[in-house]
Order: structure tokens, then C-alpha cells, then sequence
């Protein structure tokens, strides 16, 4: 079965390029807007992203080498029209704060210079830029700064901030730089934040037994409902064993040479892994690797595994029905991962209908 979509509620049109798993589309096509197409260069997203979004066309490309001609011919594009949304969620490793070797992501760093020339020459009525807060913080170092100069030379307005998307829904404390831009509307704002309500918790979403039956470290659903997690070594097990449930973290082993790491002995390195999520608490930032305990605070609050698939989905607030396709769980995690969780692109799209 798949999720259900509200019909159009206006005439606006958007294309989702970087669409990975489809979480951007999912909210937004949820909100009434009519996601024509959506644009990746990674051929694991294509059934993932079809099969959950049967009315909107995927384009397998790298924008780098993706033709202007290519998107007017298949998903019908035009230029100047004022109902169309450009949506550019491109992936963001080598602008996060995370530890990586940036060197692997070098190739994503300037992604949104390609986004700006198909905005420049179809120039839609709205832009949607979602990405690491990284981007804003460095901004001398990131292509932001001539994207921002480039947006106020075609007379587009914009609204941009670092947003808690634990403020929307989300129940994750994942922070994230945002932009909403108009050539056609009088006044652009974010969606508006919810700081009074309690923060959604880990809990609230997958703490029902009835819905995620326990399971051990390395079960395989053999269901669409992909309640799946990787399976752990003898010694990572000892670990879990060893640390208190409901947010416990590695310190308390930290020690003992029997189970723990060299590595593990300073706590001040990437001192969440191997740790416990809270039961009561938002998760932290899912990312593409949320299948492996040794990557952040990833393992289940008080079972001696880390979070299946279906759960990191939950956590990023997709259906319980939405499916997801691909070779291996790592596959599957990078699209979980790098998604734009879909209660939060629900507000964006609802925002932007908002000042239509």
C-alpha cells in the first residue's frame, strides 16, 4: 500500500533535484504540490523513489552533466514560470560538522554552483535550499555567499536560517541551514517553529512494541515492513551489554580493556558512539551510516542492537508504508539518511502555499 497523498491544492509545481529516498516530495506532494519530477545520480534511489512517487517522473543524472534541454523535454519545463518550485537538498558531508575525510565528499562541495544555472536560466517562481548549517557558518569558504548575491541580483526575495527540525516534528535534534525564495511573492518566510510543545521523543514514535517487536542484533524482515538491523560482533554485544539502557554511553566500559577500544579511552572523541538513544529525548541527527552502532548514538534505548530500518524511517517521520529498495541495508540507510524527513517538507511546501 503505498502513503497517501493529498490532491493539489494549488497550481504550484515542483522539481526535486538531489531526491535521494523522496523525503522532500513526500511532504511536499502531502502539502498539495505537484512534484513533476525528481533528479539523482544514484541508480539505488530510482525504485525507491518511483514506487512511492508514482506521479513524478525520475531523471537518473549528475546535475553536472544534466542538460537544460533534458528538463524541458521530460518533465515539460519552462522558463519564468511563476507557479514552479526548484528544490535543492544537494548532499552535504563535506560542509557538516561531522568528522569525515572531506576529500571522499570533494566532489559534492560546490553542488549548489550547479543548481544556481538551472535556476539562472529557468528561473522559477520559488527556490527551496535545504543543507547542513555548515554552509552559513563558513560562508566565506561555501559557494552561499555567491548563490545569496545571485539571488538579490535577479530580485528574488528570501527567508534563510539554522533551524531545530525538533521544532517541527521531527524527533530528531537535527539542525539545518534553510531557504525559501521568491521572484513573484510580496513577502517569503520559514515555516514557523513550535518551541512551546514538548519535543517529539524517540518513545513516541517507535517505542510501540506492538508495531517493532523486539528483536536481536542482525534480524532480517523478510516483510516490506523492513524491521531490520545489522547484525553486531560478539564483542560489540558485550558492549551493549555492558552499557545502561535509556541513553547509556560507552564511558561506562570506557576502561576495561577486555571489551573497549584504545580508541575508546578518550572520551572526548566521538563520545556518542556506541551509546544508547533516550527514550525521552529527540534522537540525534540520523545520518547515512544510523545502521552502525560504532557511528554515533545509534543503538536502540534498551535492546542489545542498534535501530532497524524501519525504525531510523520513523525517526525520519516517513509512513509506516513508505518502501524502500536496495542491494544491501547500507543502501538503504544512505537513503534513509540523507533524506529531507517529510514532516518538516510538509511545513516548507505549506509555508510557500501560504503566501501564494
Amino acid at each position: 500500500m503505498k502513503q497517501k497523498i493529498s490532491k493539489p491544492k494549488s497550481t504550484l509545481k515542483a522539481v526535486d533535484f538531489f531526491c535521494s529516498g523522496g523525503g522532500m516530495t513526500s511532504g511536499f506532494r502531502k502539502a498539495g504540490v505537484k512534484v513533476i519530477g525528481g533528479i539523482d545520480f544514484d541508480p539505488e534511489c530510482e525504485k525507491t523513489y518511483t514506487y512511492n512517487n508514482p506521479d513524478s517522473k525520475f531523471i537518473l543524472s549528475d546535475i553536472k552533466k544534466l542538460k537544460f534541454s533534458t528538463l524541458e523535454k521530460e518533465l515539460e519545463i519552462k522558463k519564468n514560470d511563476d507557479q514552479m518550485i526548484f528544490i535543492g537538498c544537494s548532499p552535504c558531508q563535506y560542509w557538516s560538522n561531522i568528522k569525515t575525510i572531506k576529500a571522499k565528499s570533494e566532489v559534492s562541495k560546490n553542488l549548489l554552483i550547479d543548481f544556481q544555472k538551472f535556476v539562472e536560466y529557468f528561473k522559477p517562481g520559488y527556490i527551496v535550499i535545504e543543507n547542513v548549517p555548515g554552509i552559513l557558518n563558513r560562508v566565506d569558504e561555501s559557494p552561499l555567499k555567491a548563490f545569496l548575491k545571485f539571488l538579490d541580483k535577479e530580485n528574488y526575495l528570501y527567508a534563510k536560517d539554522v533551524i531545530n527540525a525538533s521544532h517541527y516534528g521531527v524527533p530528531q535534534t537535527r539542525k539545518r541551514f534553510l531557504l525559501i525564495a521568491s521572484r513573484v511573492a510580496k513577502t517569503v518566510s520559514l515555516p514557523i517553529a513550535d518551541t512551546k510543545t514538548e519535543l517529539p521523543t524517540v518513545r513516541k514514535f517507535i517505542g510501540d512494541k506492538k508495531k517493532f517487536k523486539p528483536i536481536p542484533a542482525g534480524h532480517k524482515d523478510l516483510t516490506n515492513f523492513l524491521h531490520t538491523t545489522a547484525k553486531l560482533s560478539e564483542k560489540n554485544i558485550q558492549r551493549l551489554m555492558a552499557t545502561p539502557l535509556n541513553g547509556g554511553t560507552r564511558m561506562i566500559y570506557s576502561l576495561d580493556s577486555n571489551i573497549a577500544n584504545k580508541c575508546h579511552y578518550n572520551l572526548k572523541n566521538f563520545s556518542d558512539t556506541y551509546s544508547r538513544m533516550y527514550w525521552d529525548k529527540p534522537a540525534p541527527t540520523l545520518t547515512t551510516r544510523f545502521n552502525s552502532i560504532s557511528n554515533g548514538r545509534f543503538a536502540h534505548p534498551e535492546q542489545n542492537r542498534g535501530i532497524s530500518m524501519r525504525e531510523g524511517a520513523i525517526l525520519q517521520t516517513f509512513d509506516f508504508d513508505y518502501q524502500f529498495f536496495g542491494k544491501n541495508q547500507n543502501a538503504i540507510a544512505k537513503q534513509i539518511g540523507n533524506a529531507v524527513p517529510p514532516i518538516l517538507s510538509k511545513k516548507i511546501a505549506e509555508s510557500i502555499i501560504h503566501h501564494v
